[in-house]
């Protein structure tokens, strides 16, 4: 994701050089921004794709965590039962 942030940042400091240097039409100068515009929104949607999934990891640890924390508990109930001897 940084790599995108820092592509968009480059491409909108390469689009004001050439203007500055008048060496970049109004077209060039569009084109550069509207290539930084989707580098920044590829990063935000990645962003939160990563969010998503890192929430979804939680949500399983915690079943997880659950699931263990139940068979602990039931293995300690059972365990306490000597059962018959014969």
């Amino acid at each position: 994701m940084r790599n995108t942030l820092s592509k968009a940042s480059l491409f909108s400091v390469a689009a004001v050089a050439l203007l500055v240097s008048g060496c970049a039409s109004t077209d060039d100068i569009r084109k550069a921004q509207a290539t930084a515009d989707q580098a920044l929104s590829t990063a935000q949607e990645a962003k939160q794709m990563a969010a998503d999934a890192q929430a979804a990891a939680h949500a399983a640890q915690q079943s997880v965590d659950q699931l263990k924390s139940e068979e602990s508990t039931t293995t300690t109930t059972t365990s306490g039962h000597g059962g018959q001897r014969g």
